[in-house]
């Protein structure tokens, strides 16, 4: 029998870039730094003022927010729906596993780069510090199940819990999950293992 393990609230994650430090400066030149459009929730992170234009096989899709600060590889975190449109077909990955996902070209105001992998969909996650894990009985890369009540009742299973000194408790879900649960920034649902 499952058991619910307590509530934690929802951050809804829409597509997004992480840039290594080479690329930004390709992309945006010599020695550019990205600039605070807003804190994010977890600790460190923000939204930058910077966008960049993804080119896939079929479409593009302009306006792609940076997400700062800079990382060791350049990541590029879409939905299910933005894959169609862009016609790549990424997996369902951990954030840094990279290995085996499709590329893309991204293109900033000074250059472009042509990936040659790093679009993914990000795997649902809770991210938690080591009190909550304890709080939760769950550990680093466990699994567990989440439920959403409401109108568009649902259950996310395979959501992969991500443990950290530095993390807030939150879970991160993209926009077509969020949409098809009807959730919204905030918004509590029940872990169950």
């Amino acid at each position: 029998m499952k058991q619910n393990l307590g509530k934690v609230p929802v951050g809804v994650s829409n597509r997004h870039i992480h840039l290594s430090d080479e690329d930004l400066e390709t992309l945006f030149g010599e020695g550019y730094k990205l600039t605070v459009r807003n804190e994010l929730s977890q600790t460190g992170q923000f939204a930058a003022d910077e966008t960049v234009t993804i080119q896939g096989p079929k479409r593009s899709m302009d306006r792609v927010r940076i997400l700062g600060p800079t990382r060791s590889q350049t990541q590029v975190e879409i939905s299910r729906t933005d894959s169609f449109t862009l016609g790549v077909t990424p997996p369902v990955r951990d954030s840094g596993s990279l290995e085996g996902s499709p590329g893309i070209t991204i293109i900033g105001p000074k250059g472009q780069i042509t990936l040659d992998k790093g679009v993914i969909i990000a795997q649902r996650h809770i991210h938690m510090t080591p009190e909550d894990a304890e709080a939760f009985q769950v550990k680093d890369k466990d699994i567990v199940s989440v439920k959403v009540d409401g109108e568009r009742a649902l259950t996310f299973d395979n959501v992969l819990i991500r443990v950290r000194d530095d993390f807030v408790l939150e879970m991160h879900i993209d926009t077509d999950e969020a949409n098809a649960a009807a959730l919204s920034n905030g918004q509590m649902v029940e872990v169950w293992r």
